[in-house]
């Protein structure tokens, strides 16, 4: 008989988890209390990505292969100790994030419903500046694949150090690869939205066909390069992060030597525990130093002194003043 809770006393908090034998990954029978439980595994690496940054909750109600929806407040029904942050959105209004400060809000969390964790790429207390440039790498159905995200990455990891940055790759989980690099705290989200831009420039003209930076689904061919999650209140899985497909496949740090033979399906919430525990998290030296962007605001100079303008926003942003026509290039050539 399914269990209607059980009491989970993570950091000495009593937390009544529901529903624990609730099938959360029906294809491999994982339960909710499986998911929270390889949170638990995974703790120190993964609150080493949350900890401090506001963070939206995903959430699955009736697991993964049910409708969810994302929570940005945090409820007011929620504990006195859970941690909050107010940040601003791009319309000027706010909200209160869940700050993921420990196990227990792991568990609070998870008993919510959340599967995998979206935070910003800001750190308390300053909201604005973030410490994260974050490059988000997709195949384009029908135009690109699996190894052609591992060939772009790696073209990207010299574009990085070329410009004075150090990457650090992960699985995004899903069909791409994420790579993270540490950046001092000084640069707005305007400022590095366009260095992402200028990288993702570079990546396609050393991979033509192969590597895009266009914005627009019908102007794409190869490997996205999607410069605008590092816009305000966008958003990536983080590090471990188990995410909402059939296997419960994890977003999962690599070393840039396994990048060329890296399988997606290889890491998974009954994978990724023992993946740590024999070879420790890849990801543990990506906030030891804080890099520079003016190389890369170099190059996006160079970029837009040569004809470059801005590209696309996303479509909740207010018009920019230098962007080109928010509207498919289809539809504009029609009007």
């Amino acid at each position: 008989m399914a269990r209607d809770h059980v009491v989970l006393k993570p950091e000495g908090r009593e937390i009544k988890f529901s529903n624990p034998d609730k099938v959360f990954f029906p294809e491999h029978g994982h339960t909710k209390l499986d998911l929270c439980e390889y949170y638990l595994a995974v703790a120190e690496p993964l609150l080493a990505h949350l900890r401090d940054r506001p963070t939206s909750m995903k959430r699955f109600p009736n697991g993964a292969a049910g409708d969810f929806f994302f929570q940005k407040r945090v409820p007011k029904t929620a504990p006195d100790w859970i941690d909050q942050m107010v940040v601003a959105f791009p319309s000027g209004r706010t909200a209160n994030y869940l700050v993921c400060q420990d196990r227990a809000h792991i568990v609070w969390a998870v008993n919510l419903g959340v599967i995998d964790w979206n935070p910003w790429a800001v750190r308390r207390p300053d909201g604005d500046h973030p410490d994260e440039l974050r490059i988000d790498l997709d195949p384009t159905p029908g135009s690109s694949d699996w190894g052609d995200v591992r060939e772009v990455a790696l073209c990207a990891r010299e574009v990085l150090e070329e410009n004075g940055l150090s990457g650090f790759p992960k699985t995004s989980g899903s069909r791409g690869i994420h790579v993270y690099c540490h950046i001092q705290q000084k640069w707005d989200f305007v400022q590095i939205r366009r260095a992402a831009l200028a990288l993702a420039r570079e990546v396609e003209r050393r991979m033509p066909g192969k590597a895009t930076s266009k914005w627009w689904k019908e102007e794409r061919a190869g490997v996205f390069i999607d410069y605008n999650q590092n816009a305000r209140d966008r958003t990536i899985a983080s590090a471990y992060s188990v995410r909402p497909t059939p296997d419960a496949t994890v977003s999962a740090p690599l070393e840039w030597e396994e990048v060329p033979d890296a399988e997606i399906g290889d890491f998974r919430l009954d994978t990724v525990p023992a993946r740590l525990q024999k070879v420790g998290d890849r990801s543990a030296g990506l906030h030891e130093k804080a890099r520079s962007l003016e190389a890369l605001l170099d190059l996006a100079a160079r970029d837009e002194a040569e004809g470059l303008g801005d590209a696309p926003w996303p479509p909740h942003f207010r018009k920019q003043r230098e962007e080109p026509k928010r509207v498919q290039p289809s539809r504009a050539r029609k009007g």
